[in-house]
């Protein structure tokens, strides 16, 4: 990389990004929250997700892998992509609002959509180490 690029590339906004990887959000960056605060958003929001359990299954949504995209937007507008394990979860019509109450006790957000999507189809494979343990698939 030449000095003026990789000056270019100092100084340019980090784009916004999928907030997760594997099952790990990673925070979209937005020019108008610092990078610190986003962080810290960032982490309270994993930490009031893992208080959020499929009723079917003793771990948490998080690592379960269930979560599959954050937006957080200027307005500290949060808007969640998640799936559930199956799509004839007998807690479909309820899991969206135990996930939007959650991340709106986050301090700092201003609101929080909550869209529940299929594609991809989750599976095994999105959940953590953790969670993979805790079912004994490990």
């Amino acid at each position: 990389m030449t000095d003026e690029v990789a000056e270019k590339t100092e100084q340019a906004p980090a784009p916004a990004a999928d907030v997760t990887e594997g099952n790990r959000i990673v925070p979209t960056m937005s020019p108008a929250i610092p990078l610190e605060e986003v962080a810290r958003i960032t982490a309270d929001l994993i930490g009031v997700l893992k208080t959020v359990y499929d009723p079917e299954i003793p771990v948490d949504i998080y690592e379960l892998g269930l979560i599959y995209k954050v937006d957080l937007d200027d307005n500290r507008h949060l808007t969640i992509d998640m799936t559930l394990t199956a799509p004839g979860c007998p807690v479909a019509g309820e899991m969206p609002g135990w996930v939007e109450n959650a991340a709106l006790s986050v301090e700092g957000i201003s609101g929080v959509t909550v869209n529940m999507v299929y594609d991809p189809p989750w599976d095994q494979t999105r959940m953590s180490e953790e969670a993979q343990v805790a079912l004994n698939w490990w």
